[in-house]
């Protein structure tokens, strides 16, 4: 199997609601022991365990690898720095952010404006 360079060349994700370790595995182009180490470090990424502790990915999971998978292996992120990017992105979305960010440009034009 040739390991894709960037996350267009990945299959497309099947329309399932749940997905085994070794499927997103295939879907990712991750071996299974290192999404087993990426749940340890990502907090984003909790698969939810059924019997025997098996692992079943959601969709939400299979996109948040791959947003893993580009920050690690196309932009060269560490881990760290890949958490943080991830953290930072989470709270960009946050409305609280957003609207304190809107506060503060309107202030801006007001600025510009006198």
């Amino acid at each position: 199997m040739l390991e894709a360079s960037n996350n267009n060349e990945l299959a497309p994700i099947p329309d399932k609601r749940y997905f085994t370790i070794g499927e997103v595995s295939e879907l990712c182009l991750v071996k299974p022991h290192v999404l087993r180490y990426w749940e340890q470090e990502f907090p984003q990424l909790s698969p939810v365990k059924r019997r025997g502790n098996r692992r079943y990915y959601q969709r939400d999971d299979v996109l948040v690898i791959r947003e893993i998978r580009e920050l690690l292996y196309d932009q060269g992120f560490t881990i760290g720095g890949a958490r943080l990017q991830l953290e930072s992105d989470n709270t960009s979305t946050d409305p609280k952010a957003i609207q304190a960010i809107i506060t503060d440009l309107e202030g801006v034009l007001k600025i510009l404006a006198a």
